[in-house]
Protein backbone atom coordinates (compact mmCIF):
# COMPACT_ATOMS: atom_id res chain seq x y z
CA UNK A 1 0.00 0.00 0.00
CA UNK A 2 1.38 3.55 -0.59
CA UNK A 3 -0.28 6.92 0.40
CA UNK A 4 0.27 10.50 0.71
CA UNK A 5 -0.26 11.85 4.01
CA UNK A 6 -0.34 15.65 4.66
CA UNK A 7 -0.20 16.39 8.38
CA UNK A 8 -1.17 19.73 9.70
CA UNK A 9 -0.52 21.61 12.83
CA UNK A 10 2.44 22.32 14.63
CA UNK A 11 4.38 19.90 13.07
CA UNK A 12 7.28 21.74 12.08
CA UNK A 13 10.39 22.73 14.22
CA UNK A 14 9.34 19.93 16.57
CA UNK A 15 11.16 17.56 15.23
CA UNK A 16 8.11 15.96 13.21
CA UNK A 17 11.02 14.87 9.97
CA UNK A 18 12.90 12.61 12.18
CA UNK A 19 10.11 11.43 14.55
CA UNK A 20 8.32 9.99 11.36
CA UNK A 21 11.56 8.81 9.82
CA UNK A 22 12.51 6.50 13.00
CA UNK A 23 9.38 5.04 13.26
CA UNK A 24 8.82 3.96 9.69
CA UNK A 25 12.41 2.76 10.11
CA UNK A 26 11.26 0.76 13.30
CA UNK A 27 8.50 -0.52 11.54
CA UNK A 28 10.11 -1.30 7.62
CA UNK A 29 8.11 1.46 5.89
CA UNK A 30 9.61 3.01 2.69
CA UNK A 31 9.23 6.55 1.22
CA UNK A 32 9.73 10.16 2.47
CA UNK A 33 8.80 13.20 4.93
CA UNK A 34 9.35 16.56 4.06
CA UNK A 35 8.36 19.62 5.12
CA UNK A 36 5.77 21.93 3.37
CA UNK A 37 6.25 25.85 2.57
CA UNK A 38 2.07 25.92 3.93
CA UNK A 39 3.72 24.63 6.95
CA UNK A 40 2.24 21.44 6.88
CA UNK A 41 4.48 17.99 6.80
CA UNK A 42 4.19 15.56 3.64
CA UNK A 43 4.48 12.07 3.86
CA UNK A 44 4.64 9.52 1.02
CA UNK A 45 4.61 6.12 2.50
CA UNK A 46 4.80 2.60 1.61
CA UNK A 47 3.91 -0.43 4.13
CA UNK A 48 2.13 -3.90 4.46
CA UNK A 49 -1.54 -2.66 5.46
CA UNK A 50 -1.13 -3.57 8.99
CA UNK A 51 1.97 -2.21 9.26
CA UNK A 52 0.64 1.17 7.40
CA UNK A 53 -2.18 1.08 10.05
CA UNK A 54 0.33 1.41 12.78
CA UNK A 55 2.72 3.69 11.18
CA UNK A 56 -0.12 6.07 10.89
CA UNK A 57 -1.40 5.66 14.35
CA UNK A 58 1.80 6.72 15.13
CA UNK A 59 1.95 10.10 12.65
CA UNK A 60 -0.93 11.06 14.59
CA UNK A 61 0.76 10.96 17.97
CA UNK A 62 3.70 12.93 17.03
CA UNK A 63 6.72 13.41 18.73
CA UNK A 64 6.58 14.93 22.46
CA UNK A 65 6.75 18.49 21.14
CA UNK A 66 4.53 18.18 18.07
CA UNK A 67 0.17 18.84 18.32
CA UNK A 68 -1.34 17.21 15.59
CA UNK A 69 -4.39 18.28 14.42
CA UNK A 70 -5.32 16.88 11.24
CA UNK A 71 -3.81 13.74 9.23
CA UNK A 72 -5.36 14.00 5.47
CA UNK A 73 -4.57 10.31 3.56
CA UNK A 74 -4.84 10.48 0.42
CA UNK A 75 -3.68 7.87 -2.94
CA UNK A 76 -0.50 9.02 -4.69
CA UNK A 77 0.53 8.80 -8.23
CA UNK A 78 4.38 8.77 -6.76
CA UNK A 79 5.91 5.31 -8.82
CA UNK A 80 9.33 6.53 -7.49
CA UNK A 81 11.22 3.33 -6.26
CA UNK A 82 11.61 3.39 -2.55
CA UNK A 83 14.19 1.55 -0.90
CA UNK A 84 14.61 3.28 2.83
CA UNK A 85 12.69 6.22 4.44
CA UNK A 86 14.47 9.80 3.66
CA UNK A 87 13.81 13.18 5.11
CA UNK A 88 13.72 15.24 1.61
CA UNK A 89 14.62 18.99 2.23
Amino acid sequence: MRQRLCISGKVQGVAYRFFARSMALQLGVTGFVRNLADGRVEVVAEAKVGTWKEFVGKLKQGPTLAKVSSVVVEPTSSTEPFITFEIRY
